[in-house]
């Protein structure tokens, strides 16, 4: 099934906070829920957000008693407002909501039920298209995989990451679907565990070679030659290649460059804003002190510690061998090249 999906005015999606104990779906009507869900980690990874976001725009024009155009516009801007607050790394969350507002926009809507409609189709369209995209992205990506490569991972990239096949999990899957016989080095992925909790649950279900490390691990597995590649997604591109990604990617891409390996960036392009200029513009979230204090109801560091917690750190475009995309590869120069790929 896919992690999200739209079904006659409710929102269904994977509880992601759930897994691997156990498979929750959880069905939302209101757009306060779906924002709720967001910000709360029940649906994460860039492009799953951004269906949300999409989704929650519908089921707020759904919601709306106004009676003519305006009133239904304005009250939009107060749905988008709140499910813009929720999460601020993602751009696919912005990109998504501003693409169902300029439709709602559109002078041919004239009537609400026209806009509610039209909000409708737009969200399902998205989301639809984000399938293909993966797709997509996972046929360029395959092409850096080479039969009996051991390939290092980071945080969740996959199915639950998207509407549906995966980002840089995506690019595993094409390459197993080749007939590649691949290997898959899974970080846990500290705080929330994404790695351990759902990398590590898809790749078992999919019956794709993976073993779980710690992420401390990483660096040993690339030293002693166990890793042939590194791969991972990103929430935000800037114009000159700087990535933001899960927290721990960027010391990743630097291990892998010590040790003359291979590290890509696998991003939909609605994922790359060239409105900033290199990382240091991408806002980092800053989560809950007791992500990392707290595992599975168990404290495991004294009360009142002091803790910072950053959900996302930014990788300078110098540590990538690229950043692959639904539209091809992006090798630098990145600043010139992004401009072509995003411009399809």
């Amino acid at each position: 099934m896919r992690t999200i999906e739209w079904d006659q005015g409710t929102v269904r999606m994977i509880d992601q906070r759930r897994l691997p104990a156990e498979l929750v779906i959880l069905e939302l009507t209101d757009y306060r829920d779906v924002a709720r869900a967001i910000r709360e980690m029940a649906i994460r990874g860039a492009p799953a957000i951004g269906a949300a976001a999409a989704f929650g725009l519908a089921l707020g024009a759904r919601q709306s008693q106004a009676r003519d155009r305006e009133a239904l516009l304005a009250e939009l801007d107060e749905v988008a407002e709140t499910l813009r607050q929720t999460r601020p790394t993602a751009v696919n969350l912005f990109w998504a909501l501003d693409r169902l507002l300029t439709r709602a926009h559109d002078p041919a809507l004239q009537t609400p039920a026209e806009i509610v409609a039209a909000l409708e189709a737009e969200a399902q369209a998205l989301a639809d298209e984000d399938v293909e995209i993966n797709r997509r992205m996972g046929a360029h990506g395959a092409q850096v995989i080479s039969d009996g490569d051991n390939i290092l991972t980071h945080c969740n990239t996959g199915s639950l990451a998207t509407v549906d096949f995966g980002t840089a999990l995506g690019v595993i899957r094409a390459a197993w679907e080749q007939g590649k016989r691949v290997h898959v080095w899974v970080d846990e992925t500290r705080p929330r565990l994404q790695g351990a909790r759902l990398t590590a649950w898809e790749l078992m279900r999919d019956g794709i070679p993976m073993t779980l490390i710690a992420d401390n691990a990483a660096g040993h597995l690339m030293r002693s030659g166990q890793v042939d590649v590194v791969l991972f997604g990103a929430d935000r591109v800037a114009a000159n290649g700087d990535v933001a990604n899960k927290i721990g990617s960027y010391k990743l891409a630097v291990l892998a460059r010590e040790n003359g390996i291979p590290c890509y960036s696998v991003v939909p392009t609605s994922t790359i804003d060239l409105s900033l200029p290199d990382g240091d513009a991408i806002p980092i979230e800053e989560r809950d002190p007791e992500e990392v204090t707290v595992i599975g109801g168990v404290r495991i560091a004294p009360q009142n510690v002091p803790v910072y917690n950053p959900a996302f750190d930014v990788t300078p475009h110098r540590y990538l061998t690229g950043i692959i995309t639904e539209n091809g590869i992006v090798y630098p120069p990145f600043k010139r090249n992004l401009r072509r790929v995003v411009g399809g």
